[in-house]
């Protein structure tokens, strides 16, 4: 079976890649590192780029699945915030609501890319 180079699975990952960037945003921001956010915002539009175009090259049943895969990625990041809550509260002193949002963030994506590749992968054992 030949995988298509886009699918709504791989833009909803390029999109909570696009809120993981914006999420580290106010870290750097705060912390002065000017050329790092230089980087990120240029990441950025590169990865909305990218997701913009996946999207046109989608079939519209495709498109179809994306709203289902948004709210996804959403409840694996309002997870990813409840997990981080948890840790820096009970292994960690108390770090900056910057740092918070950003590893909130960095861990729902990974929440939700795990999830898809789990789920593909039962669909595909079960073929």
């Amino acid at each position: 079976m030949q995988r298509l180079p886009y699918s709504p699975e791989r833009i909803s990952v390029a999109l909570g890649l696009c809120v993981v960037m914006l999420a580290a945003l106010p870290r750097y921001m705060a912390g002065g590192h000017e050329t790092r956010q230089t980087l990120i915002i240029v990441a950025l539009v590169l990865v909305a780029s990218a997701a913009v175009i996946q999207w046109r090259m989608v079939s519209t049943e495709a498109r179809q699945r994306l709203p289902g895969l948004l709210k996804r990625l959403v409840v694996m990041m309002l997870l990813g915030m409840l997990v981080m809550a948890g840790w820096h509260a009970l292994f960690t002193n108390w770090i900056s609501w910057q740092v918070f949002i950003s590893h909130g963030a960095t861990l729902g994506l990974l929440m939700h890319a795990l999830s898809l590749w789990w789920t593909g992968k039962n669909a595909r054992d079960s073929h």
